[in-house]
C-alpha cells in the first residue's frame, strides 16, 4: 500500500536537501570536514534517492586531499564557464540586463527580511539553496524553479566531466518539477549556443566569475 506524503513532509525534506547541497558547493576551506560531517547526519532524514545521491559526492569528497579539493573546485567552478554556479549566467550572459537578473535574487532576499550576500553574488547558487533552506522556502524554491534550466546545464556539464559535484547538484534537480518539453528544448539551445550576449552598438561587460580563490570565503 503506498503511504500518501504530505505537503509539509515534502517540503521539509526539501528543506534537507537544500542546506546539505548547500554545504557541499561551499568552498573547501577548513571547515570542509565539518561541513562532509553535517551533511552525513542531514542524509539520515532523506529518503534513499537523494540520500544516495548526496552521499555520493560526500564519499568523493572524503577521498580527495584538501588541498586538491581546493584546487579542483577552482577549476571546477571558478575557471569553467560551463560550470559556474551564477545561475543569472545563464539567462542574460554578459550583458547589462544581467544586473536586473540578480537584482530580483536581492528583492526576493529583502522581501523575506534578510540582507543580500555582502560577500557573494545573489544568484550564487549555494547562496540561493542557503536561502531556500533556512529563510524562506516558497520564495527560495521559486527562485530555484524559475532558474532550473541553468541548474540542469550545470548538473550535465558537471557530469560530462565525471565531476564529484553533479551527484548534490541532481539531488537539487529532484526537489524541482519534471522539467517541461519547452525548458528541456531551452536547455538543449542553450547548451549548444551559449548564454546570450550583449546586443550590437553595446560594449560586452566581462563575465562575472570570481578570482582564482587562495583562501576560504
Amino acid at each position: 500500500m503506498k503511504v500518501r506524503r504530505s505537503r509539509r513532509q515534502d517540503v521539509l525534506e526539501h528543506r534537507v536537501v537544500w542546506q546539505a547541497a548547500a554545504l557541499l558547493l561551499a568552498y573547501p576551506d577548513h571547515q570542509h570536514a565539518e561541513r562532509l560531517a553535517t551533511v552525513t547526519e542531514l542524509m539520515g532524514h532523506l529518503p534513499s534517492k537523494p540520500a544516495q545521491l548526496l552521499g555520493t559526492t560526500v564519499a568523493a569528497l572524503r577521498t580527495i586531499d584538501p588541498m586538491q579539493a581546493q584546487v579542483d573546485y577552482v577549476d571546477t567552478f571558478d575557471m569553467r564557464r560551463r560550470t559556474t554556479m551564477y545561475l543569472t549566467y545563464w539567462t542574460a550572459g554578459d550583458t547589462r540586463n544581467r544586473g536586473n537578473h540578480m537584482l530580483a535574487f536581492a528583492h526576493a532576499y529583502r522581501e523575506a527580511g534578510v540582507d543580500p550576500p555582502q560577500r557573494e553574488a545573489p544568484d550564487y547558487l549555494p547562496v540561493v539553496l542557503e536561502f531556500a533552506a533556512t529563510v524562506n522556502p516558497a520564495a527560495g524554491r521559486r527562485l530555484l524553479i524559475e532558474h532550473r534550466t541553468p541548474i540542469d546545464l550545470l548538473r550535465d556539464a558537471l557530469q560530462q566531466s565525471a565531476s564529484p559535484y553533479a551527484h548534490a547538484v541532481a539531488a537539487v534537480c529532484e526537489t524541482l518539477p519534471a522539467r517541461t518539453d519547452q525548458e528541456i528544448q531551452r536547455a538543449q539551445q542553450l547548451a549548444a549556443s551559449g548564454p546570450p550576449t550583449e546586443s550590437v552598438g553595446l560594449q560586452p561587460f566581462t563575465l562575472t566569475v570570481p578570482p582564482r580563490r587562495t583562501q576560504g570565503v
